[in-house]
């Protein structure tokens, strides 16, 4: 397990390609001028222990320089002990809706933006609760098993997007039963699942039956709305530039709008609550409440205890190129001079 202490200082190796550029306009700068003085020939035979490459070889050693020393000031750690730790909290799924609905920007920017914030708000407030993440459009993908790494979890849900499913449509009955999976039936820990979404559902039926199911594997669903029940064109975008707007089969403008109506139901049914989620600070105040409220199970996790800073490698490993950079001399070295790799004595 890798750990890194200051992330900040890895925009500073946005100084590499300024470097690189820089580097490749002097030497397209230096030719020309050459030229102007004399012809290559000529400069050849008044300056015959000039490297051709050497320069660049000396420009690779102090870039690979420079990245040892940044990669030092972000300190990895490395995880050297495992240890299992006993843990109190709630199971935690979120059910995140990622059909083409949820491209409509009623809600800014859009409701799957909104919805993947709603979620990392929800997760900067949990303390020991294990968590697990569901995408969901036409089927349901597990995204991320219940797990206590709240930073992978946040990872896994920005990388989320409408066109990872290739089944569209919304048929949430998919995501409560792959949710059912989710838990350890051992551990018989109290068991939530969020779902995310504007309400479309093309599986009514199913989905009440599905509720039902998880209410009997002990599980209590909360629904979170996001959109507007007036509702809003779903855009079609190439390179963040609107193209157009998704049309039905009769070429009309689809419209889309939350049904609060739907995930009232399926919250009532699942014995939750349904939490509208326009303000995401409301939203998550109240969601930190409830989940306060519920009983915490005792469980065993997993978890690194001990992790050992590997700052001094790298700052040591960049060091090293940074003197072989100082060392390293634009005239050609003699000994490979006279292997003639490259020709050169034929140029003279």
């Amino acid at each position: 397990m890798i750990q890194l202490d200051e992330k900040m200082y890895f925009y500073l190796l946005a100084i590499i390609p300024v470097m690189v550029l820089a580097f490749f306009f002097l030497q397209v700068w230096k030719k020309r001028t050459q030229r102007q003085f004399a012809e290559i020939k000529l400069l050849r035979r008044l300056a015959p222990n000039k490297s051709s490459f050497k320069s660049a070889l000396k420009l690779i050693f102090l870039l690979l320089g420079l990245a040892f020393l940044i990669i030092g000031l972000v300190n990895p750690k490395i995880g050297t002990k495992l240890e299992t730790v006993k843990r109190e909290g709630v199971d935690i799924v979120f059910a995140v809706d990622v059909s083409k609905s949820m491209l409509a920007e009623d809600i800014a920017p859009n409701r799957l933006e909104k919805a993947k914030r709603l979620v990392s708000e929800i997760i900067n407030q949990l303390a020991s609760d294990r968590i697990g993440i569901i995408a969901y459009a036409g089927q349901a993908y597990p995204q991320l098993p219940i797990t206590t790494d709240y930073g992978a979890a946040k990872m896994f849900l920005q990388g989320m997007n409408t066109n990872m499913l290739s089944s569209q449509g919304t048929a949430i009955n998919a995501a409560i039963d792959l949710a059912s999976t989710y838990y350890d039936d051992d551990d018989q820990t109290n068991r939530v699942l969020f779902i995310i979404s504007d309400g479309e559902d093309h599986s009514e039926q199913s989905t009440i039956n599905a509720v039902e199911n998880a209410v009997q594997n002990g599980i209590r669903i909360f629904t979170i709305g996001v959109g507007k029940p007036k509702g809003a064109p779903i855009p079609i975008k190439r390179n963040g530039i609107v193209q157009s707007l998704k049309k039905d089969n009769q070429g009309e403008v689809v419209i889309t709008k939350l049904n609060e109506t739907v995930l009232s139901e399926i919250a009532s049914e699942g014995n939750g609550e349904y939490i509208e989620g326009s303000n995401t600070e409301n939203a998550v105040e109240y969601i930190k409440e409830q989940l306060n409220q519920m009983d915490k199970k005792e469980f065993e996790a997993k978890q690194f205890a001990e992790y050992k800073d590997q700052f001094q490698w790298f700052l040591g490993i960049g060091l090293l190129f940074l003197f072989l950079d100082i060392f390293v001399l634009d005239r050609k070295t003699k000994w490979l001079k006279k292997l003639n790799l490259f020709n050169e004595h034929d140029k003279v």
